[in-house]
């Protein structure tokens, strides 16, 4: 666990579907924000290659683990290496460990995947960042879950912007 605590998520939830693709269908993340998740995503997380997701729509971009995972630390184990996707819309689907997933809840920050299961899904998706300060919290869930798949911290803290 890293996750200590998050501030609620402020106004309505975004809608989301209950169904697969699990995707946010309202409040995604301008263009600028989504980009410099992504672009702190491939830069800061070592040990990791970007690509894309096999498992998520054939838009949204994943990063890989070059070594082992831990164990259940992946989103669909037993042999998988990708442990976060971003969307199109800004949301993410990570795996994270339950204590983790607790803060991110309930804060009010993300949801299960509707195949969530603890040992063979573990998928969570954390909602779009609207702005640069939700920008800075999602980077946190995103390297708890980087910790979580590796047992390392990176080399480089996340920034607010």
């Amino acid at each position: 666990m890293s996750l200590t605590s998050l501030p609620p998520r402020a106004g309505d939830r975004p809608r989301t579907g209950s169904f697969i693709p699990h995707l946010q269908l309202s409040q995604a993340s301008p263009p600028a924000v989504r980009e410099a998740l992504q672009r702190w995503m491939a830069t800061t997380l070592d040990g990791t290659r970007p690509g894309r997701s096999g498992i998520s729509v054939p838009d949204s971009w994943a990063l890989h683990l070059t070594a082992p995972p831990a164990d259940g630390a992946v989103l669909m184990p037993p042999r998988g290496t990708e442990f976060v996707h971003l969307h199109a819309d800004g949301s993410l689907h990570l795996a994270l460990h339950p204590d983790d997933q607790a803060v991110v809840l309930d804060a009010g920050r993300g949801e299960r995947h509707p195949l969530y299961h603890p040992r063979r899904a573990n998928a969570l998706m954390v909602y779009a960042p609207r702005d640069a300060d939700e920008l800075a919290l999602v980077r946190q869930v995103v390297t708890a879950s980087y910790r979580y798949a590796t047992g390392r911290v990176p080399e480089q803290a996340p920034t607010a912007r």
